[in-house]
């Protein structure tokens, strides 16, 4: 018995989803029993958690069974048996074609309600998404389920969507891993559509997995030594000193130089993208930026400006104005765990890179993670 499947039968949460695939793949443990361990783990934290608007425990049990039964045919699936969370009111293509690849969706994870102009926050009808670190901080939004189950440990991988940050904002909060594709990538969605979609995970290895999945092609390289830029407000941003100094701290793996990289604060351009109206700051912006991956690989930021807010709101901190202008812009951007501030709030590091060099993020997250965190903390949260 190998030490993967010990860890699979143990229930152990930190188990990454390569390794659950290639133990179902191999017939050494089965999707339904995997399946078992994660719903079980599931139960023992959501009422605190609060992280799923709908478990569909009977239905995570028959798609387990049917992957099983694919194996037995001599099927191989790139996410055997992997259990993942599914960000309620989402598109179906990201679900379809995990689904075919071997996840087994255990239910819907939480959004805002409809009651709020800002999206930093989720709930179910039990009462708000609680973050996994400090629970008495929100998450963050809009994928807030999907990114509190993954830090958690419920589920190793969930989906997200990102319109402003709303996937790399939550992961930055949980301490997670949190990747929005390049406009236009996947077909469901139009090359200046302000949204993109992409994964929640903890494991580098195991977003790359799944965006092979998602947008059904190899990768690819990465650049070899690629050249990085740090900012830590982009000229206009009120950066807290901690999130800006804990952010840089692990950037310098990638820019261990300082530089000096500036757009317009991309506010006023969001809301006119959303009512479909021209906007000169797009423009302006895009221009800086084309400028800017002419001669660089990548732009390091903090992914946000301020540490996660308590569960009556934000108040009047804007917690996209560092990740918005990316959506306009639709270059892909990942967020990667940096540390933890002063009150063990996680804080997330941005990476942003070329169009459709999501291997270059995800190169760079393996760097930042190759490098020792200043501590070992848990989730006050975890299953």
């Amino acid at each position: 018995m190998t030490g993967t499947t010990l860890r699979i039968r143990a229930g152990v949460r930190d188990l990454n989803a390569v390794d659950i695939a290639a133990t179902v793949n191999s017939g050494a443990t089965t999707a339904v029993e995997v399946t078992r361990k994660a719903l079980e783990r599931l139960q023992k934290v959501e009422p605190e958690l609060r992280a799923f608007h709908h478990v569909d425990r009977e239905s995570a049990l028959h798609q387990a069974n049917e992957i099983d039964r694919r194996i037995a045919r001599g099927e191989h699936l790139p996410l055997a048996g992997v259990p993942i969370g599914v960000k309620q009111g989402e598109r179906k293509l990201q679900r379809e074609r995990l689904v075919r690849a071997g996840c087994v969706p255990l239910g819907t994870t939480t959004v805002p309600g409809p009651s709020t102009p800002w999206q930093t926050w989720g709930r179910n009808d039990q009462g708000p998404t609680r973050n996994p670190w400090c629970p008495d901080r929100t998450p963050g939004g809009s994928s807030a389920g999907s990114a509190a189950a993954v830090a958690a440990g419920v589920v190793p991988l969930a989906t997200g969507v990102d319109g402003a940050g709303s996937l790399r904002i939550p992961a930055a909060w949980c301490g997670v891993l949190g990747l929005k594709v390049t406009a236009g990538a996947l077909p469901d969605r139009a090359e200046n559509d302000l949204a993109a979609a992409g994964p929640l995970a903890r494991h580098p290895d195991d977003a790359a997995r799944y965006l092979e999945v998602v947008l059904g092609r190899d990768l690819g390289e990465p650049t070899s030594s690629p050249k990085a830029v740090w900012s830590a407000d982009l000229g206009f941003a009120d950066t807290d000193p901690v999130q800006a100094a804990t952010a840089r701290a692990r950037a310098r793996a990638l820019a261990p130089e300082d530089t000096d990289f500036s757009l317009l604060d991309p506010e006023p351009a969001w809301f006119a993208a959303r009512a479909h109206e021209p906007t000169t700051v797009r423009d302006e912006n895009n221009r800086r930026l084309a400028e800017l991956f002419a001669d660089a690989d990548l732009l390091l930021t903090p992914t946000t400006p301020c540490p996660p807010h308590g569960h009556e709101g934000p108040g009047q901190r804007m917690s996209t104005s560092l990740t918005w202008a990316f959506n306009l812009s639709g270059h892909p951007a990942i967020s990667i765990p940096a540390g933890f501030d002063e009150h063990g709030c996680p804080v997330g590091l941005q990476v942003v890179a070329r169009h459709g060099r999501e291997t270059d993020l995800l190169a760079a997250a393996r760097a930042v993670s190759a490098v020792p965190p200043p501590c070992d903390r848990v989730p006050a949260i975890r299953s």
